[in-house]
């Protein structure tokens, strides 16, 4: 790291901070604060910073931080955004403008907004839609420079994963969660016989609606002889249950809700909104082997799929697919196997070869397919149901595992990518 001076001057504060003293028609020079390798950040764009951070923590209520410690913390944010940037632009990280305009819709959707009312509001605040554009450009760069560098540097093994498995923590992940809804007609325990009965016969009239086809919230809001309270309990494994549905919810399946269940506090229903983790994932899998005839700068494409054809009608006329595979396929990973890829899961090929895969039938080849890769012809060789749920369980522990590193190795490779960089504070 190369820095002339660590401190900022006492000129750089009164310029951050004694920005909006200025009069409005008083045009301020803008000044060079800091050199990042190839890029400058500029006067300008610290305050800009700064007072987007003051507005912010103004509307959350927080307290602010000392005006010394917060040009110092954010010039220290501007200058690690820079060089990860700078480093996305020399690796050819681009984000289209329809990646842009969809990340822009996400952010109106997240707020309620249609794009229309987004935009209506940054109007209305003063801001530049353009320059919102510019940030979430450069935050999309810098997500994708984060992500490529730091997960390199996490490895989760396996003997990690089967550890965290026996964990109580592990085992509570992975456990089965469920979403109930709750609703309670509320009876006092010393209520007459009769007053029982209406009330019963109240909540199974709803229950039979429910069943009858109408969504659990409405039938349980409707004005009628009896109001029932509760709501939406959120997700919880069986054990966080109340002690009075944890054997009835894990019974029932999604959508379903329950017979009524009758407490001190009175008749209560309980419809299963949603689960996880409780199915058995089932995945349709296929074994197939392929020969992959790419063009080149010696055969052209309408070759390349001639041969593709000739190679199909060879195999189908009696010669071995797996021998004329290693003679011809270009596809280095599968040729020496014959072809062979192995059992395929939905997902894990190119759309164009799995769709022509999948109309297939088993112990035919296809016709020659067109990939981003070549022309392939594809023997379909089985099908099976492969039950996927060991190894759902362990990818949920994995991901667990590995979010739980990325923000040390995160901050980690910041700290490097800081020291290594030419940063002179003016």
């Amino acid at each position: 790291m190369n820095i002339k001076n660590t401190l900022l001057g006492a000129s750089l504060a009164a310029l951050t901070l004694g920005a909006s003293a200025l009069q409005a028609e008083t045009q301020m020079l803008d000044q060079v604060v800091a050199i990042v390798d190839d890029d400058v950040i500029m006067a300008s764009e610290l305050r800009e910073r700064i007072g987007d951070i003051k507005t912010s923590m103004a509307s959350r209520g927080g307290e602010m931080p000392p005006e010394d410690e917060l040009v110092r913390e954010t010039l220290d944010r501007l200058i690690l955004e820079s060089i990860q940037v700078q480093k996305g632009a020399r690796v050819g990280v681009r984000i289209s403008d329809a990646q842009l305009n969809q990340a822009v819709q996400r952010i109106a959707a997240q707020n309620g907004l249609s794009l229309e009312q987004f935009l209506g509001v940054l109007e209305a605040d003063g801001q530049s839609y353009a320059a919102l554009r510019d940030q979430i450009r450069k935050e999309m760069i810098i997500s994708r420079v984060q992500q490529g560098n730091v997960n390199q540097r996490i490895e989760i093994t396996d003997q990690e994963v089967d550890n965290f498995l026996e964990t109580e923590e592990g085992q509570k992940l992975t456990q089965p969660e469920y979403q109930v809804l709750h609703a309670l007609v509320a009876i006092s325990p010393d209520a007459p016989a009769d007053e029982v009965v209406r009330a019963e016969a109240y909540v199974n009239k709803v229950l039979a609606d429910i069943r009858s086809g109408t969504p659990f919230d409405q039938a349980v809001s409707a004005p009628g002889t009896y109001n029932f309270s509760g709501g939406n309990l959120g997700w919880r494994p069986a054990e966080d249950l109340p002690s009075l549905f944890a054997d009835v919810a894990p019974t029932l399946k999604k959508g379903e809700t329950s017979d009524p269940i009758r407490s001190d506090s009175g008749f209560h229903l309980i419809n299963m909104a949603d689960s996880r983790g409780t199915e058995q994932m089932m995945v349709a899998q296929t074994k197939a082997r392929h020969i992959l005839v790419k063009p080149s700068e010696i055969m052209t494409d309408d070759e390349a799929r001639q041969l593709a054809t000739e190679l199909k009608g060879r195999a189908e006329g009696g010669e071995d697919f797996a021998d004329l595979a290693r003679e011809y396929s270009e596809d280095i990973g599968s040729a020496q196997e014959g072809g062979e890829l192995g059992w395929t899961s939905p997902g894990q090929m190119v759309p164009e070869f799995e769709n022509e895969m999948n109309i297939t039938a088993i112990g035919d080849i296809s016709s020659p397919v067109r990939s981003q890769f070549g022309w392939h012809i594809i023997e379909v060789e089985d099908r099976r149901d492969e039950d996927m749920t060991s190894m759902a369980i362990r990818n949920r522990a994995k991901n667990y595992l590995h979010n739980r590193k990325y923000q040390e190795e995160l901050d980690a490779w910041l700290r490097q990518i800081r020291d290594e960089a030419f940063v002179d504070i003016k």
